[in-house]
């Protein structure tokens, strides 16, 4: 039995938990209060793409007569090619069997429906030794063929990452989905409520919460509740998440409190706290923080409890006990470097800081607390709790999911790591700021840093400054080829149609982004349109940004707007040319093809000249170094020769390569002296002033000595300055 059971309803990814629940349920440890946590999602996953659920499938399309179209029918013609292999293909990307790979990559071994159509670029996406890789995408289209054929003949719903979606999206009233919840179950929701009330029955919990991350969870997280609203009323039922946070700050419609009792906003710790509390007795007088519920049959909003939220030192480290790590599917859907990240591999996630240290994009809900609110956590805590988690499940990946990793911190986080000398493997979010220098860059791959995005957004400086970025496109080139030379992969979001933006600025931004991918100093992207939110800075004052917002009467969900942009350009038009010409650009193709080439309808020539990126990126930086900054060794100890009476030869042995420098004796054995130091296992940073107070004490001229040809090939190989 459990107090608490914590559930993320389906779906949301196939490969690694989504990480609300066990933030949740490693603050619960620290106050003693007993939980289960659950990914109703994989489970359900699981059950559905089963031998015997598969068979159960083809026989209810076959009978209810809903094959209907030559794609369909072909699959269903081929369901015992389906059958035999499907239990095979989940155990492999569960990353069991690994062998089977030859076997999936050998022609015309897996059925083939309409997804195999795309899969001329494999040799161009895996070569000819990623046999792994290939047969992770062939074996993710063959249950997206299936996905496909659950949706068209059973459940029109379905989607590997969402379900319902549309019911959960920009829903300002509760009517259409209160309606579609007294439909009968669907095939999803039956399988979901035999997995639920399996879980139930076992653990008899007093208080469930249901985390909604997104709009795709929110139906079956309704669909859940009114089970155990129906069956089980002595069960309170809550939820969070970020749905809630951002789309239900409004609510009003009292049917919704038929399904849940309780919807907390923001984070989720101390509302969770007051609520288990409040469920389990333990309160004199109802206490709670931000939270929905009916009082006196109305909808009232409860923040009457005076305690602080919890600093993010004190809410322990996530756990993942109870989820099914093992089971997770590695799937890969497209051939994108990034998207293989999202959707390959058991990521252990965590946070580097609460909220966002810039605040200030005007696209962004920057009014809401998860983001307005920035309150760092201490690098030996994260590290900390990376050793911890590493300890749990056995997994060294970790996604750091910020909203924008900050540098210092991420400096920091770097330092502790390859103090403690940990092998991990991480990335995050960014903004491409100037901090990235080269020296950081090779700082954070030196301590497992293998990716990164950021938003680049719209590539016109007019529009950076109007978002309020506080980046400039020459900045982020610069940036992204720091990253990219120190060997760390860099995904952008761009972004068209923002307000007030032009057809002129659409094009020269696409020959922005065509200039850096010829570079080379970006990997992977992604384009999408504009969206206005109700809780950003132009949601909130779309007059100052030439639009005009369709604002509807909200009793629900408040968070997408329609709207009217000043230019009256039809944005939604560009949509395939942008991201035609991303896939090629991705490809390492078609740079020469005139932007015209993505469209069919007559675009203006881009005004951008020719060699804008490379000129930024030919730009020099300042040469000289501050006083404060700090100074790092991260290579091997040399051999040391001497050369002659006056000259040491020092050999250093980088992992693939080596190099020499010949320095003076004096100054050879000074430096010799300094390398233990700076090496960042020894904890405490020298900074460049350090240095040159300790060298000055036994020679003159510091500058000449540090700016000197030996030491700069030293700082091209290791020496980091920070």
């Amino acid at each position: 039995m459990k107090d608490l059971l914590l559930i993320t309803p389906p779906f949301t990814q196939l490969n690694t938990p989504y990480p609300a629940t066990p933030y949740i349920k490693g603050f619960l440890n620290t106050k003693g209060i007993s939980s289960f946590q659950m990914d109703l999602g994989i489970e359900v996953i699981l059950a559905l793409f089963s031998k015997d659920n598969l068979a159960s499938i083809f026989e209810m399309a076959y009978e209810n007569e809903t094959i209907s179209t030559e794609n369909a029918e072909r699959i269903y013609c081929l369901r015992e090619e389906y059958l035999k292999n499907i239990n095979e293909i989940i155990q492999f990307l569960q990353g069991q069997n690994q062998t089977f790979a030859k076997q999936i990559c050998t022609e015309n071994f897996l059925p083939q429906a309409s997804r195999f159509e795309q899969i001329n670029d494999l040799e161009w996406a895996f070569g000819s030794m990623g046999d792994q890789d290939k047969a992770k995408h062939l074996a993710t289209l063959f249950l997206e063929d299936l996905s496909d054929f659950i949706k068209e003949c059973v459940d029109e719903n379905f989607g590997f990452s969402r379900y319902a979606e549309r019911l959960g999206r920009s829903a300002n009233a509760f009517d259409e989905l209160y309606d579609y919840l007294q439909e009968d179950l669907t095939l999803i929701d039956e399988v979901s409520l035999d997995i639920l009330e399996e879980r139930l029955q076992k653990l008899q919990p007093k208080l469930v919460c249901f985390s909604v991350p997104f709009p795709g969870n929110l139906y079956s997280g309704f669909r859940c509740a009114q089970y155990i609203k129906e069956n089980y009323p002595e069960i309170k039922v809550a939820m969070g998440g970020g749905f809630a946070n951002t789309e239900l700050r409004s609510v009003k419609d009292k049917r919704v409190f038929e399904f849940f009792d309780f919807i907390s906003l923001d984070d989720g710790e101390l509302p969770l706290e007051l609520l288990s509390q409040h469920v389990l007795g333990q309160q004199e007088k109802l206490e709670l923080k931000r939270t929905f519920h009916l009082l006196d049959d109305e909808v009232t909003y409860t923040n009457n409890s005076p305690k602080p939220d919890y600093k993010q030192a004190q809410v322990g480290t996530p756990d993942y006990s109870d989820l099914w790590l093992d089971s997770y599917i590695s799937v890969i859907e497209i051939a994108n470097p990034m998207h293989s990240l999202w959707s390959d591999g058991r990521w252990n996630k965590l946070t580097m800081a609460h909220g966002c240290y810039w605040g200030k994009c005007t696209f962004c809900d920057i009014s809401l607390d998860y983001i307005k609110l920035y309150e760092p956590i201490a690098a030996k805590i994260l590290v900390d709790r990376m050793e911890e988690l590493i300890e749990q499940t056995g997994e060294k990946g970790f996604h750091f999911v910020d909203e924008a990793a900050p540098p210092a911190l991420m400096r920091s986080l770097a330092l502790e790591i390859l103090k403690r000398k940990l092998v991990v493997t991480w990335w995050t979010n960014i903004r491409f700021e100037k901090n990235f220098t080269a020296d950081l860059c090779k700082l954070l791959k030196a301590s497992g840093c293998i990716a990164i995005s950021g938003g680049l957004e719209v590539a016109s400086d007019r529009l950076l400054a109007l978002i309020d970025k506080g980046v400039t496109v020459k900045q982020v080139a610069q940036v992204t080829r720091n990253l990219t030379e120190s060997g760390i992969m860099v995904h952008s979001y761009l972004m068209y149609g923002y307000p007030t933006q032009t057809i002129q600025e659409t094009v020269d931004s696409l020959e922005m982004v065509r200039q850096m991918f010829e570079l080379g100093v970006l990997q992977s992207g992604f384009w999408h349109q504009f969206a206005l939110t109700a809780h950003s800075p132009i949601g909130l004052k779309p007059e100052a940004f030439g639009i005009v917002a369709d604002y509807q009467d909200i009793s629900f969900a408040n968070n997408d707007i329609q709207f009217t942009d000043s230019t009256g350009i039809d944005h939604d038009k560009f949509s395939f040319g942008l991201k035609k010409s991303l896939f090629n650009y991705m490809h390492g193709i078609c740079f020469e093809y005139p932007l015209q080439e993505w469209f069919d309808f007559k675009i203006p020539k881009t005004t951008v000249p020719k060699n804008l990126i490379m000129d930024a990126l030919d730009e020099q930086g300042d040469f000289l170094l501050k006083p404060n900054t700090k100074i790092v060794w991260l290579g091997a100890e040399p051999s040391v020769f001497k050369k002659n009476a006056k000259k040491l030869r020092l050999l250093f042995h980088t992992k693939t390569d080596a190099f020499e420098v010949d320095l003076g004796i004096e100054n050879g054995n000074w430096l010799l002296d300094k390398l233990n130091e700076l090496k960042p296992e020894n904890g405490k940073l020298l900074t460049l002033q350090n240095l040159k107070e300790d060298y000055e004490q036994q020679y003159e001229n510091f500058e000449l000595f540090w700016y000197s040809k030996p030491i700069q090939v030293m700082r091209e190989n290791g020496l980091l300055a920070l």
